[in-house]
């Protein structure tokens, strides 16, 4: 690999700040705030959602109902077809 091309990969500190989730993965992210985790300090990158608090993964995820939207336009405009 050619040498100083390629972004540091280094670990980092996720924090799903909404739920109080952290997660210790390795990125090439920059930032510039830092945190001590258990006895050692990583960068640092606040998220509002992660897999700990999206609908989708955590089962919340609310489907739209749509039965009865073509009958309630048709009875709207009913009268108005004659």
């Amino acid at each position: 690999m050619k040498k100083e091309i390629h972004p540091e990969y280094r670990e980092v500190l996720f924090h799903d700040i909404s739920v109080d989730f952290k997660v210790l993965t390795r990125s090439t992210i920059k930032t510039k705030d830092t945190i001590e985790h258990e006895g050692q300090t990583y960068p640092y990158i606040k998220v509002d959602i992660s897999s700990a608090s999206h609908p989708f993964y955590t089962g919340t995820q609310k489907i739209l109902d749509s039965e009865g939207r073509v009958d309630k336009f048709k009875k709207k405009y009913a009268r108005r077809r004659s």
